[in-house]
């Protein structure tokens, strides 16, 4: 039974990914592609163009939304749709190394390479070689690329740090701090090293965040952080706040999007959103804290999936963190049932058509999943509690 879930998800995943790359990189007669309505390289042309203005000495037209968009229609084609930056001005570090190319090597150069980030993160989890394939070639990660979006790199940078925070605490925050990038996908990762107590960790988290800040201003200017504050911060909001339908709604993930979908208002949606993120944070820091006889891997796992929990703002291209403790949880002995973990990771694919039909269940695969992981830990930890008690005389 295992063989055959296994080969039927897989030819459905091999199935779905040749479509959307191949639909993908076809033109429609104005060279956008068929798939996105945009360029192919879709996001990332935002760090590309956004990194060639910055070293062109225009990093200020990154925080005006007409020059921005101008700037693009003048690069790329006067046909491209509206598109924002939506970066802490940190990322040009970044992609100024990639601007230096042209936009197909370097969105080549920058998908392979996040990936096998990702990879060189998974591998202190010791799942096994089959497993990390399966998590490379899955289809968050397809869908990710489909974006040309970062989510391969931020898991990497989650992942990473979270894997070697016990035993390599210094390299632990220096990850922590690299994922400053993405701060909002970040939020779990001050509570796991207070209640581990990992203050090495904390202070080369600090000390790496500050050094990115300040390596960034010296390179662009400072007052690339006062307009990031006062430009960008407000953009997102608003973009996050817009009434539903959006375009991008079609493929988010969170509670709070969730509720802005079923028709509650902002101070709703973000109340509901606080109670995820207050029970994740609570949870993390059950998870994290010394004595808990929890298997390393699994205390990863489900904090990278507690992380988009405790988020209002990611997408499916943010799930990369969910693939990998779903192809964790098909290896165990006790997991959910396979057809619940075959759904959950071909989500990614679905997204969009399931939400286009009106159907906006993304946020119950990582509730699903960190709820059963949950119940689960805690369901052994008490077994194992009353495994030490002296027997009743």
């Amino acid at each position: 039974m295992d063989l055959a879930t296994v080969t039927i998800v897989t030819v459905i995943g091999f199935w779905m990914a040749e479509f959307y790359l191949r639909t993908l990189w076809a033109y429609r007669p104005d060279g956008l592609s068929l798939l996105s309505h945009k360029l192919p390289y879709w996001d990332f042309t935002n760090l590309w163009a956004g990194s060639r203005m910055a070293m062109d000495g225009h990093v200020a037209a990154l925080f005006d939304v007409d020059a921005y968009r101008a700037a693009l229609r003048a690069m790329f084609s006067p046909d491209l749709p509206n598109q924002e930056w939506s970066y802490p001005p940190s990322i040009l570090l970044l992609g100024v190394p990639l601007a230096t190319l042209p936009i197909l090597p370097a969105y080549l150069i920058w998908t392979v390479g996040t990936v096998l980030c990702l990879w060189l993160a998974i591998r202190p989890l010791k799942l096994g070689a089959a497993v990390e394939l399966a998590i490379v070639l899955s289809p968050a990660v397809i869908w990710n690329s489909v974006f040309g979006q970062n989510g391969a790199l931020t898991t990497a940078l989650l992942i990473g740090g979270l894997a070697v925070a016990p035993r390599r605490p210094l390299l632990a925050g220096i990850l922590f701090g690299l994922l400053t990038i993405k701060p909002h996908l970040g939020i779990l990762v001050p509570f796991c090293l207070l209640a581990s107590g990992n203050w090495r960790a904390i202070l080369a988290a600090i000390g790496t965040s500050a050094m990115i800040a300040a390596a960034t201003g010296l390179f662009f200017g400072f007052d690339v952080w006062r307009l990031f504050l006062t430009e960008t911060r407000p953009l997102m909001t608003a973009i996050m706040e817009a009434p539903f339908p959006q375009p991008y709604h079609y493929n988010a993930v969170t509670v709070f999007f969730t509720a802005r979908v079923i028709g509650f208002g902002l101070a709703a949606a973000y109340g509901v959103q606080a109670i995820a993120t207050i029970a994740s944070i609570a949870a993390t820091v059950w998870l994290w804290r010394p004595g808990r006889r929890i298997p390393h891997q699994e205390r990863v796992a489900l904090t990278a999936v507690l992380a988009i929990l405790a988020t209002p703002y990611g997408y499916t291209y943010d799930m990369i963190g969910v693939a990998v403790a779903i192809a964790m949880l098909f290896t165990m002995v006790s997991r959910p049932p396979r057809l619940l973990l075959a759904l959950c990771w071909l989500y990614p694919f679905f997204a969009h058509i399931l939400n286009n039909a009106g159907f906006f269940v993304g946020v119950l695969v990582p509730l699903s999943l960190g709820a059963w992981m949950l119940i689960s830990i805690l369901a052994r930890s008490r077994r194992a509690e009353m495994g030490r008690e002296p027997a009743a005389t």
